[in-house]
């Protein structure tokens, strides 16, 4: 049996919506500095003909592995044309499911960070428009801020530590 289901190699092999938005509505970004993952993701928001806010493009800069690279490009089809209260229900099992077969535990947390880089994104969009942010995804964004710069923090001192044995 293979160790990663057809879905991932396909969306590693031929990856959607790669590349930046200019004039983003929003960016989010999401990173792990055990595993190495960055995730980037680009929203271009719109309002529809009911006068809601949608997801009318998405884009993706991943630094990872297939796994974190084909959770992203499938994150960014699942969203395009939803409006951002159905963006912001997607979880990371609903990305483990489409991805196809379970995923290895230590790969789960590519699709928990590209759920945060979509949640990070929506964040961003609602801080620049002035729109009031829902309490649980101002919550999210305290935790995943709070992480990033434990990850920043342990980083500088790795570098301040590596340079010290190099001297």
């Amino acid at each position: 049996m293979p160790i990663y289901s057809k879905i991932i190699v396909e969306h590693f092999k031929r990856p959607r919506n790669v590349g930046k938005i200019k004039n983003a509505s929003g960016v989010g970004e999401a990173g792990n500095l055990a595993c190495g993952d960055l995730m980037k993701i680009y929203l271009k928001i719109e309002k529809n003909k009911k006068g809601e806010d949608f997801i009318k493009d998405a884009k993706f800069e991943t630094l990872g592995c297939i796994v974190a690279i084909a959770n992203t490009s499938l994150l960014t089809t699942m969203v395009k044309g939803k409006t951002i209260k159905e963006a912001l229900k997607i979880k990371k099992e609903d990305l483990i499911k489409k991805l196809g077969q379970p995923l290895p535990p230590f790969k789960i947390h590519c699709s928990v960070l590209a759920v945060e880089a979509l949640k990070e994104a929506i964040y961003d969009y609602y801080s620049k428009n002035k729109i009031e942010i829902p309490e649980d995804l101002e919550k999210e964004h305290q935790r995943i801020t709070k992480i990033k710069k434990e990850i920043e923090k342990r980083y500088h001192e790795f570098s301040k530590l590596e340079r010290e044995v190099l001297k």
